[in-house]
């Protein structure tokens, strides 16, 4: 096995910032700034401004215009799955384990019994496929509910059978999600999987698996091999890239050596910038390489009782150069047309010059949302 690459922490955090696409050198397409980022993150919350445009305006600038990614979704160059814009050319590396459904033998106790659930009611599935390539796409509030076995559930899903039906659906590669309408334009409608999806070659599970761990560890730039398992998205990379060794960090990590030229290693100027980023962007996702990297803390406190809350609701981490510098408790009041700044968390005293780069971030982000910037605090 080769040597592994040895680098600095800093070395480390501007792989990790270069491959987020969050140095001072922009890139200036949304698809293909997805492509590279593998996915964006459509969660609703609009706090500020959903997850997705913020992580798209952090990389883009002022110029990126929400209606692209909307009608990128639209045209289906980018599908919704499992609510993750993803580029339509990938969605081949998802369908391999769709044709494997449950999952691979032997079957785990829990995949048996969904299996069995679904079996139990395949006359229900068969009218939802029809009622689909009739009429769809459909919200599920106008699929009936023909189940003859209910979901087993004493929690939230209880008897929530369309709705746990068509998430199975979608693990079987039958349907997928179509946007969104029905009432107010809020609910996903869904259709027959075979209408989105790409009619590309699907690979073997173990090719796309590796596929997908190459082209993670291209956007995360450095990551651990094995991780602590999370849904939908892993933060590990398997054998992608090349091994490295991080001063004062135990353990070996995998780099993508692309991000591994001059710039990085051989002392040239890293042109860094501040970025207000989402609580959901990839560079803080993973909450133990940015401690373990960044020496960084970061989480996400809307779930918690307000005075519980160290930042906010949903506190911006900063982002200045290769270190990530602190939070913003900001919020957009559409009402009174603002983009207040409630609290400023400095994780370590900001000089002169970041501050003033967060200052003109701000002003940027309330101009995007053609708001007024008002900072409190």
């Amino acid at each position: 096995m080769d040597a592994p690459h040895r680098l600095s922490r800093q070395d480390a955090c501007r792989v990790a910032v270069r491959a987020q696409l969050l140095t001072a050198d922009r890139p200036d397409d949304v698809l293909e700034v997805v492509r590279h980022l593998t996915f964006v993150q459509l969660d609703p919350t609009r706090h500020v401004a959903p997850s997705a445009d913020l992580v798209l305006w952090s990389r883009l600038g002022p110029a990126y215009d929400p209606g692209e990614l909307r009608d990128l979704l639209d045209t289906q160059a980018l599908i919704d799955h499992h609510q993750l814009a993803r580029p339509a050319e990938d969605l081949a590396l998802y369908r391999a384990e769709m044709a494997h459904w449950p999952g691979p033998e032997p079957v785990k106790p829990w995949q048996e019994s969904v299996r069995d659930w679904v079996t139990a009611n395949d006359d229900c599935r068969r009218e939802v496929l029809a009622l689909l390539r009739g009429d769809g796409p459909l919200p599920a509030s106008q699929i009936p509910d023909t189940c003859e076995v209910p979901w087993p559930s004493s929690g939230w899903n209880n008897d929530k059978n369309v709705k746990m039906l068509l998430a199975q659906l979608v693990e079987r590669g039958e349907v997928a999600r179509a946007g969104r309408g029905g009432k107010g334009g809020r609910e996903v409608l869904w259709d027959l999987a075979e209408r989105i999806y790409p009619d590309d070659p699907v690979p073997s599970v173990e090719e796309a698996r590796a596929e997908r761990d190459r082209r993670r560890l291209r956007s995360l730039g450095i990551a651990r091999a094995r991780s602590a398992q999370m849904p939908i998205e892993p933060n590990d990379v398997g054998e992608a890239g090349e091994p490295a060794v991080v001063e004062g960090v135990r353990g070996t990590w995998r780099v993508d050596p692309l991000w591994l030229d001059g710039a990085v290693l051989d002392g040239a100027p890293f042109e860094g910038r501040a970025a207000l980023l989402s609580p959901l962007d990839r560079l803080v996702a993973d909450r133990k390489r940015l401690g373990e990297l960044f020496e960084a803390e970061y989480y996400l406190e809307m779930y918690k009782p307000a005075d519980q809350r160290r930042w906010g609701y949903w506190a911006l981490p900063v982002l200045w150069g290769d270190r990530l510098v602190g939070k913003l408790d900001a919020v957009a009041d559409r009402d009174a047309g603002e983009l207040r700044v409630d609290a400023t968390h400095q994780d370590e005293p900001w000089s002169g010059a970041c501050a003033d780069a967060v200052r003109r971030e701000v002003e940027s982000l309330a101009a995007w949302l053609d708001l007024a910037p008002v900072v409190l605090g």
